[in-house]
């Protein structure tokens, strides 16, 4: 054998060595990620009082004859997500005995994509699913609320808004607000009489550009003035098309926005 082929054989079991340790270094950065996912989807499950279930691309847990889905750290549930999940969840129903008899599920997410508890409804109920949004809450992160079991993970608000538009002018008025009554204490939720009453305080950004909300108004309570105005008038420099973004804060803490899509002439 001469030295060029010698060489040659060398460097091919080297390349062959080095690509099979690459390949399994990613095989172990892999089942690493996946056990990773897997103790958070626990961790997330126990908090919720849910039990574990496998088997199942999109659902983790049950709870109550619900299914549950526990969305990732790292993006927000969206309106793709939710066909997926309806889809599952239709198809697990009353066939297993980890399987809810009727079709049904909690979805738990840090984030969910702008108006999903009103869209995400109507495609849920298309796909005959009964479905819930409820928000991770932070006191997940903190230890002691973990130990002392004080986690509670409260149901997406609806908002309604209407808005006229005049010239330059917009008006923006609360029309109604809705959160599960459930959700409130019994002594709060004795002493409220109006729908508002559930509102902490709201802001607008009167340009939303699909990234950052930029609180450019904003109308909260005092203890001097208790009252929280329900409309509100902005008027635009220049005509165009705007997207405009609505964020309420509730009396849980939790935020509920809406987007409208308007055009000043």
């Amino acid at each position: 054998m001469d030295q060029g082929s010698f060489d040659s054989r060398n460097r091919f079991a080297s390349e062959s060595v080095s690509s099979a340790q690459d390949d399994r270094v990613k095989k172990d950065a892999l089942r690493e990620q996946r056990e990773r996912e897997a103790a958070y989807r626990k961790f997330i499950l126990e908090l919720y009082h849910a039990t574990p279930v496998s088997g199942h691309v999109w659902l983790h847990g049950v709870k109550a004859g619900r299914m549950v889905h526990v969305g990732a750290v790292d993006a927000p549930v969206t309106r793709a997500d939710v066909n997926a999940i309806a889809a599952e969840v239709w198809k697990a129903a009353g066939k297993g005995p980890d399987s809810p008899q009727r079709p049904a599920v909690d979805v738990l997410g840090w984030e969910f994509a702008l108006e999903i508890n009103e869209t995400a409804k109507e495609i849920a109920a298309q796909a005959r699913v009964d479905a819930a949004f409820k928000k991770i809450p932070r006191e997940v992160l903190e230890k002691k609320a973990v130990e002392q079991g004080d986690v509670q993970f409260f149901e997406l608000g609806a908002l309604s808004v209407d808005a006229k538009i005049k010239k330059r002018e917009l008006t923006l008025k609360l029309s109604d607000f809705v959160i599960p009554l459930d959700d409130v204490p019994a002594e709060v939720r004795s002493a409220i009489k109006h729908w508002s009453q559930m509102v902490d305080y709201w802001a607008v950004d009167w340009d939303f550009k699909d990234d950052t909300f930029h609180n450019q108004w904003q109308s909260y309570r005092t203890r001097k003035n208790p009252k929280l105005e329900l409309s509100v008038k902005h008027e635009y420099l220049d005509p165009g098309k705007y997207t405009v973004m609505i964020k309420v804060i509730d009396i849980l803490g939790n935020d509920t926005t809406k987007t409208l899509n308007v055009e000043v002439t």
